[in-house]
């Protein structure tokens, strides 16, 4: 394994500073000699000389066993965690209160991202956008309602909203469409061996993992968390608790998997996808660690939920098996790591009456389009690219991961794929580029603080335009600039002095609507501006409460969730007390096959969509 390091400044613009140079494996050097005939057309001399000295290593010069590295090809090892935001980890210095030393590993090993971008502040989006690397308005997947069961392949218009809305809120795919080639797909027709461990929410069978190109899926959960709790006993269907250890935590018994996983293929490439139900609701962990950070809560700090320490202390703890199984196995110099989250940090719950956690110095969180929504923690080790503790401010984005990995992999895709993301290997390597822009399509109205009514962002260098759709009083576009470079908190929008940068990245915007054929807010015609009050923009509505527990059933319903009944002149009246209410009628017993015929006569107050489902047996 030859090695070169070369010091100094050799690339115009481009500053390879202590780069390490090793003999990569064979799949990899084409895009070595891509890579040097790109800078030998912008060297002196001298650097010229130095490429061709590195060609001779790539070559197998010095020696390096082309055919022993061709017969391994790289594995791969996706960890997801979820809702982590950029100050949850110690990665950027931003907390006091979490420990994360295996994360720390991971960073010490490779690259660390410190502009990584979610393809979408929310769950489902992004985990789309991963495995297709498309847009969330490509693929449709806009909103983690993935569980809900109504399977919608894809996104669809709406005419018409509330009036005190702007714009109306398209309806989000439910399912990832089976016509995606997904990242697991293209490893396995590469001959991998593929497994999926953890969330998934992309939709239950016939949309699991088994149907998109993984061999393994546990715990085969569609849900949006983990079932019930995190700690046992928990109620995922056919996958129970191990009766030996007392208070299983899911990500120890998930890492436990994956161990195994890894030790049943180790002597053939696979591709590990192990995405976290960690740091997502219900809030709660290891009673020992909650009370271990009890004591280490800091007055003042706005990191101050123990419960959600100890939460991260236990994703920590799993992503440092999988470093432990690696090296056990001898694979860790073939392995490529990737390590990042769905979305940015839940500032919005509370538990134990305080915050789960804060995104500092960033604004917002999870569902909101400023940066604490979309900005998470990214690492990526790839042990002949990367340079160990390495960092790199380059923007990149969910969506890059796909053609980045397969690019790695050498695995070709097919020709008429439509893929937004862009391989980031030259920044793995620490070639400084031109980043395209970056888009994060929200269309949507969260109810959180720091929401913003639907809207997209781009992202260009410093710059970071956010249109609301529709959002004027006359219903034209709405837009927000911040310069991040001056701005990190975006606390001063400056449209109005840059019109033409505003301009100029709409414009950008409006191509990436069109090329991705994007389900788009319209106009609400609806829209009655003394109903709009722009004040409660931003800020949650206000919590309804029932002010006495409704019933356990009314007439055969029950008010399952968020709702109240009550029966008055032969009328059944819902009201809501919070948000997604629903109710049911569940039988004694299964009526007898035949064929049946149900009316209902609905009034309501809201100007929105009723569903109705029902369930079948035999």
């Amino acid at each position: 394994s030859a090695k070169l390091d070369v010091l100094g400044d050799f690339v115009e613009h481009d500053h390879l500073k202590s780069m390490r140079i090793q003999s990569p494996p064979q799949r990899l050097l084409s895009l070595r000699k891509r890579r040097e005939s790109q800078l030998m057309r912008r060297c002196s001399l001298f650097t010229f000389s130095l490429l061709i000295l590195l060609s001779m290593v790539s070559s197998g010069v010095f020696g390096s066993d082309q055919k022993d590295e061709t017969s391994n090809p790289p594995n791969i090892v996706f960890i997801l965690a979820d809702d982590l935001g950029w100050s949850d980890t110690t990665l950027h210095g931003t907390t006091k209160l979490y420990r994360t030393p295996n994360i720390q590993r991971l960073a010490q090993r490779g690259m660390t991202f410190r502009r990584a971008y979610a393809a979408s502040p929310l769950c489902s989006p992004t985990r789309a956008s991963i495995l297709t690397g498309q847009s969330p308005a490509r693929h449709g997947i806009t909103a983690p309602v993935c569980h809900l069961p109504e399977a919608r392949l894809q996104a669809a218009t709406r005419e018409k909203a509330a009036p005190h809305l702007h714009a109306t809120v398209p309806d989000s795919a439910t399912r990832l469409h089976p016509d995606h080639y997904t990242l697991a797909e293209a490893f396995r027709d590469a001959g991998y061996a593929t497994g999926h461990f953890g969330k998934w929410h992309l939709g239950p069978e016939p949309y699991s993992p088994l149907q998109h190109g993984f061999d393994v899926d546990i715990p085969h959960w569609p849900g949006p968390g983990p079932a019930g709790s995190y700690v046992s006993p928990w109620k995922f269907k056919d996958f129970d608790p191990d009766p030996d250890v007392p208070d299983e935590h899911i990500e120890d018994r998930m890492a436990k998997e994956a161990v195994q996983f890894i030790a049943d293929h180790q002597d053939k490439p696979f591709f590990l996808n192990y995405w976290m139900f960690s740091v997502h609701a219900p809030f709660d962990a290891k009673a020992n660690l909650i009370e271990a950070y009890r004591k280490r809560v800091q007055k003042g700090d706005e990191q101050q939920c123990p419960t959600y320490a100890a939460m991260i202390e236990s994703m920590d703890d799993a992503v440092g098996t999988l470093l432990d199984t690696l090296d056990r196995f001898d694979l860790s110099d073939r392995t490529i790591i990737v390590f990042a989250s769905d979305n940015g940090g839940n500032m919005y719950n509370r538990v134990e009456g305080v915050p789960p956690t804060s995104n500092r110095p960033l604004r917002g969180g999870k569902a909101t389009q400023f940066e604490g929504g979309i900005r998470g923690p990214c690492v990526i080790i790839c042990p002949w690219i990367t340079e160990p503790n390495s960092t790199n401010d380059a923007i990149i984005q969910s969506c890059d991961f796909y053609p980045t990995l397969l690019e790695l992999a050498a695995v070709k895709l097919p020709q008429d794929l439509s893929v937004d993301g862009r391989s980031i290997v030259d920044l793995m390597q620490g070639v400084s580029i031109r980043r395209e822009p970056i888009f994060t399509f929200f269309p949507h109205n969260p109810n959180v603080p720091d929401w913003l009514p639907p809207g997209i962002s781009v992202h260009l260098g410093p710059w970071k335009l956010i249109r609301i759709f529709h959002g004027s009083r006359d219903q034209s576009h709405r837009y927000l600039l911040f310069n991040l470079d001056e701005d990190l908190g975006e606390r001063r929008d400056v449209a109005k002095q840059h019109p033409d940068k505003v301009a100029e990245l709409d414009a950008l915007i409006e191509d990436h609507l069109r090329s991705t054929r994007a389900i788009v807010p319209l106009p609400n015609p609806n829209f009655d501006l003394d109903k709009y009050d722009p004040n409660l923009e931003g800020k949650p509505a206000p919590r309804r409460t029932a002010r006495m527990s409704a019933p356990k059933k009314i007439a055969g319903w029950q008010a399952d969730h968020a709702c109240r009944l009550s029966l008055k002149n032969k009328q059944l009246k819902v009201q809501a007390t919070g948000g997604d209410p629903h109710m049911s009628f569940p039988l004694d017993s299964p009526w007898e096959p035949a064929t049946y015929t149900l009316v209902i006569h609905l009034t309501s107050d809201r100007d929105d969509h009723a569903q109705f489902f029902w369930k079948e047996q035999g």
